[in-house]
């Protein structure tokens, strides 16, 4: 007994773990997801057929009421006006001429008859046949003559010997006499009053037969319904209607070869003497269960999937997580037999696995400290990055300093040419103040009032440069000016404006400098009136500027961003508007959190 658990534990142990998970998949899954399925849906199946059963039945014994209550209410207006005494008086009444008859008919007779029908729309025309030959034949009030008595309907009726008598037959259509109709009507003998009793008289009350169809043909969803009456004949049915053109007797009922017994539904339209022997049967087409057996394998099988899908899903996600950690830790224990240390970058979970792989990163981690003495790297790697920082701010100020000067001095050298060297005095006091601001300039920040202060000296300078043509305003707010910025991060801006944008325009420039304190941030703005640009010359500048390996355009305002950059990292917002004709606007924003304050 140990020995075959030992062999069977060792032959579970030997499975992969992506099979032995595929196995409890499909045997602990899917497999009683699938029997689940097959008992349930032979439970509903039963089910279904029971119901469909109960709405066959409903669907016929409603169909027979109402036909019931179409036939009913027939007879009940006939037995109402049966019993209409002032009818006996007026139909016994000898009229000495048409005159006579058409007076009583418009005081009396008029709208004795239909006046019923309103309310029992299933009825469609009200006769009265009488054997007194003063009336005069037309509309509801007709003489019982040969033709009469020749009549399919007066035969049934004298044929049955009953009071009361609901019969279906042809005859000739009313409103075509050359094409004949079927009927459906009530039939009841006027002798209820005794002392009325000169003349025979006789009612048909004609059905509506749309009514019944609209009833048979309501239910055809459920069963193919067929009114039959005494003698078994098929009066209507869904399939063939009512409308004949001809005088062939009604079709017996005889059971479809393709129905057997179970699939025919009967009942009796009622219980009164006048509907004895008529036949409601109902033949269940199957469509509806067979729909509804469809419905429900679909509605189970949609239901199966899903559940087997997120089963599925559910046991990827788990496979794929223990799969995916145990290839890397697999991977990483192989790097480690060829002396590469590398830790396992991924989110290793709490379990078992996550685990091994936390031990495994600690002991790489140690291996690799002891081997690499990552300490003294990181040290050694700090400060090559500064000094590579410090190098390249140097390099941009070198660059900035010397262009910076070489363009005032030309400027001072165009002014003195065109004025004989006379009053340059203010303007060589300028340019000493700025050299000496220049070389007494030691930090790599100043405040933004000193900054604008070496800006206002530079700004007379140009003043003194463009006489009348050009002008300058500043927009500071106090608060502001206490906080430190890099040097000549506003001077390029300026002098850019001053150069492309002022120098081109006929009329007055002006340079506009402004700084504010909004939304936690400081924002410095150099807007011009100047020529502006068109929009694929912005383009090209921005591109320029953001462009690390640029040269030789746009090499101030770059110079600029570039510091802003290296100082704030991508914390500064820096922006560029023109339009043409209408200036341009430089601006950046920096969280006030990163600058420091005086």
């Amino acid at each position: 007994m140990l020995e075959r658990k030992w062999k069977l534990r060792k032959i579970v142990n030997d499975i992969p773990l992506n099979f032995k998970f595929l196995l409890i998949f499909f045997i602990g899954v899917l497999l009683p997801i699938i029997l689940l399925n097959l008992l349930f849906m032979d439970r509903m199946s039963d089910l279904i057929k029971s119901r469909e059963e109960q709405n066959l039945e409903i669907s016929l014994e409603r169909a027979r009421k109402d036909i019931h209550d179409y036939l009913d209410g027939g007879v009940a207006v006939s037995h109402a006006l049966s019993r209409d005494k002032t009818l006996y008086e007026m139909l016994d009444q000898i009229y000495e001429d048409p005159l006579d008859f058409y007076t009583a008919f418009d005081e009396q007779l008029r709208h004795r008859v239909t006046s019923y029908m309103p309310v029992n729309n299933q009825i469609q025309r009200i006769t009265i046949f009488t054997d007194n030959e003063s009336i005069v034949s037309g509309g509801n009030y007709q003489v019982i003559n040969e033709e009469v008595r020749n009549s399919d309907w007066y035969k049934l009726w004298k044929k049955s010997n009953e009071r009361v008598l609901v019969t279906a037959y042809q005859a000739t259509d009313s409103s075509d006499k050359a094409l004949t109709a079927p009927y459906l009507s009530v039939i009841e003998k006027m002798d209820y009053i005794d002392h009325f009793d000169t003349y025979d008289k006789l009612l048909r009350i004609d059905i509506d037969l749309s009514k019944i169809y609209d009833v048979i043909v309501r239910e055809r969803d459920y069963l193919n319904l067929y009114l039959v009456n005494e003698h078994n004949q098929i009066i209507m049915s869904a399939q063939s209607g009512y409308q004949r053109n001809s005088a062939d007797p009604y079709t017996v009922f005889k059971l479809p070869e393709q129905y057997s017994n179970e699939d025919v539904h009967m009942v009796s339209i009622g219980t009164a003497k006048y509907v004895k022997g008529w036949r409601l049967i109902g033949m269940a087409e199957g469509t509806r269960i067979t729909k509804a057996m469809i419905d429900m394998r679909l509605f189970i099988g949609a239901i199966a999937a899903a559940v087997t899908l997120m089963a599925t899903m559910f046991i990827y996600v788990m496979l794929r997580s223990y799969n995916y950690r145990v290839k890397r830790l697999s991977r990483h224990m192989q790097k480690v037999s060829n002396e590469k240390f590398d830790l396992i970058q991924i989110d290793e979970g709490r379990d078992e696995i996550g685990g091994l792989i936390r031990n495994f990163n600690g002991m790489t981690a140690k291996i690799n400290a002891l081997i690499n003495n990552v300490y003294k790297l990181e040290i050694q790697k700090k400060n090559l990055e500064m000094e590579r920082v410090r190098a390249e701010l140097n390099f941009m100020q070198s660059q900035m300093n010397p262009h910076f000067l070489f363009n005032t001095l030309n400027a001072i050298l165009v002014v003195c040419t065109k004025n004989n060297y006379a009053d340059v005095t203010d303007i060589i006091k300028s340019l000493s103040k700025l050299l000496r601001r220049l070389l007494s300039w030691k930090e790599d920040l100043v405040s933004l009032e000193e900054e604008l202060v070496f800006i206002e000296m530079y700004l007379k300078i140009e003043k003194f440069r463009f006489r009348e043509k050009f002008d300058y305003q500043f927009e500071i707010e106090e608060e502001a000016l206490g906080y430190k910025i890099p040097k000549m991060s506003i001077q390029p801006l300026v002098e850019n404006a001053c150069k492309h944008g002022i120098q081109a325009i006929d009329g007055l420039g002006t340079v506009r400098i402004s700084a504010t304190v909004k939304d936690a941030r400081l924002r410095v703005v150099i807007a011009d009136n100047g020529k502006g640009m068109e929009a694929a010359k912005l383009r090209e500048v921005i591109l320029a500027v953001r462009n690390e390996n640029s040269s030789g355009t746009s090499i101030g305002i770059r110079n600029v961003y570039r510091r802003l950059e290296l100082y704030y990292d991508d914390q500064v917002r820096f922006d560029i508007v023109s339009r043409p004709d209408e200036g341009t606007e430089v601006s950046y924003e920096i969280p006030l959190k990163l600058l420091d304050h005086t």
